[in-house]
């Protein structure tokens, strides 16, 4: 017989619960600006600016010194390790600017994918040595909450069952040493959009994904109430012929929840897969319009289509700071009344010339 064993006190369980309720209050989503060094390099050539540590800091600075405005739209904010340790032009830091305004503090603690050997080019995702007291440090620095992400793709023979198993398995350990610490894990099992495969294969991979994660979950006692989840929006691959509707992309992804993912898990904050900002708000929207019962609340955690206007916007210039964080919040307004089904937006739809997408996409 399965022998039980309590791994969470009650005081315990009530906190995390707790904790994820507030990162994902009604309106309010997540602001992942948790790039790694080599990841926001591509980013920052995209618009002249060099990547140096003084340079990825004004850029945070940006968008962490948006006004009130942001209050009620953004309820956690991921931080790359660089960045919390990071300050203001005036001394604050970073983590203390953030908590003030009642917002959460989150940290991305893998230390990124590496190959799956004997695959056809999968990965997993390696960061789970010290993680245990990397995560009690961050927690003693001020983070409530912590990110991992791992990476399967679609092809003819991808994702192979020792990929998604890996994965689903690393997930589920990450997940339970954080909340051995108090920190509440977000779970990123990202699908990334690569290929030519329909709506069709997209649901169907990110079902088997998804059960496979919580079936993980539960073989490591990870206490979903006190979790979140980041998933990919089910969307055809880039190079689908096919063009979806928002409504058959909302229709897909929320049917894929509900076949997957428990009701107990508090809330769904989805990635943007590298969408334009219009076409994630848009479908993001949708998917919370959608006509089917969802006990999850359905958020963001969006990093490019947060912010890619605000960069385009700076290009490096400090004179055009301010028209950045305008460009930010705009964004989080727009995200926050799509998280409740009352954005109206949508002028752009479909212009994948915003798309801020690169194939194989990782940190």
């Amino acid at each position: 017989m399965t022998h039980q064993s309590p791994t969470l006190s009650e005081a315990q369980k009530r906190e995390l619960h707790e904790t994820a309720l507030r990162i994902v209050s009604p309106g309010k989503g997540i602001l992942a600006a948790d790039e790694s060094v080599g990841s926001i390099a591509k980013r920052l050539a995209q618009v002249g600016v060099d990547n140096t540590e003084e340079n990825r800091r004004q850029y945070r600075q940006i968008l962490f010194s948006a006004d009130d405005r942001i209050n009620g739209c953004i309820g956690g904010v991921i931080f790359f390790h660089e960045t919390l340790y990071q300050q203001t032009d005036n001394g604050v830091p970073f983590v203390k600017m953030i908590r003030e305004r009642g917002i959460m503090v989150g940290v991305k603690v893998d230390k990124g994918v590496v190959p799956l050997a004997g695959t056809c080019g999968e990965t997993t995702t390696q960061g789970l040595d010290g993680l245990s007291e990397r995560i009690a440090q961050y927690k003693k620095d001020g983070a409530v909450f912590a990110k991992w992400r791992c990476v399967l793709k679609i092809s003819d023979t991808n994702p192979s069952k020792l990929a998604i198993a890996e994965n689903a398995n690393v997930l589920a350990r990450y997940s339970s040493i954080c909340q051995q610490h108090g920190i509440v894990p977000i779970i990123e099992p990202e699908i990334l959009p690569d290929g030519d495969h329909d709506l069709k294969r997209s649901q169907y991979i990110t079902e088997k994904v998804l059960a496979a994660v919580y079936k993980a979950m539960s073989d490591h006692h990870v206490y979903l109430e006190g979790s979140l989840l980041k998933p990919n929006m089910v969307t055809a691959g880039h190079s689908c012929p096919t063009k979806y509707t928002p409504e058959e992309v909302a229709m897909a992804t929320v049917t894929t929840l509900r076949r997957t993912v428990p009701p107990a898990v508090t809330g769904v904050a989805f990635l943007s897969g590298g969408q334009s900002e219009e076409e994630a708000s848009v479908h993001l929207n949708a998917i919370n319009n959608c006509p089917l019962v969802k006990p999850w609340v359905l958020t963001f955690s969006f990093g490019r289509a947060l912010q890619a206007s605000a960069l385009r916007a700076w290009r490096g210039h400090k004179e055009n700071e301010k028209a950045a964080t305008e460009q930010f919040i705009k964004r989080a307004e727009a995200n926050s009344l799509a998280c409740q089904g009352k954005y109206n937006g949508g002028d752009n739809y479909g212009e994948s010339g915003q798309r801020s997408y690169g194939s194989c996409h990782a940190y």
